[in-house]
């Protein structure tokens, strides 16, 4: 008998997370974009090797693209190709998404930061974010927050367990 493939284990996995993103901005909106990869890039991004800090996605020319992000090649990696792990990518979007964006970050001031980098289906998805800078007291205040959360959490665990 044959062996039939798992349906439910076709990707929807996460690749990456940007946290510091969410530490060091405000992130207004969300889209989602694809992005286009070469062939041994997905193979380092199947065997999880991502740098996702330092990325940022600029405008050029009426498109936009993903700078600073790292993706390692893997040692078995074709030999013939000259791998740039931080070459620039271009983010595949809508052209009434890549409008709105462009409005955003060339009058209102935004910048534009990878958030989160995931499977969807068998294609890779970049979800970026509309995003406005945090001063220092806002990243306390967000800091207070999640503490205050926790200790909250803390607190009605150990009351629950005494009830």
């Amino acid at each position: 008998m044959a062996k039939s493939k798992d349906k439910d284990n076709k990707g929807g996995g996460t690749i990456a997370l940007n946290k510091r993103a969410r530490h060091e901005y405000h992130i207004d909106q969300r889209y989602e974009a694809g992005i286009a990869l070469q062939g041994w890039e997905l193979k380092s991004l199947r065997a999880g090797r991502i740098n996702f800090g330092d990325g940022y996605a600029v405008v050029l020319k009426g498109e936009i693209f993903l700078v600073g992000t790292s993706i390692p090649p893997l040692i078995s990696a074709s030999t013939h190709v000259i791998a740039d792990d931080r070459r620039t990518r271009k983010l595949l979007l809508h052209k009434q998404e890549i409008d709105q964006l462009i409005g955003a970050v060339e009058r209102k001031g935004y910048t534009l930061v990878p958030v989160a980098m995931y499977w969807k289906g068998n294609r890779v998805k970049v979800e970026i974010g509309l995003a406005r800078g945090k001063q220092e007291h806002d990243k306390r205040d967000t800091e207070k927050e999640r503490d205050w959360q926790r200790e909250k959490q803390r607190t009605m665990r150990s009351h629950n367990r005494t009830v």
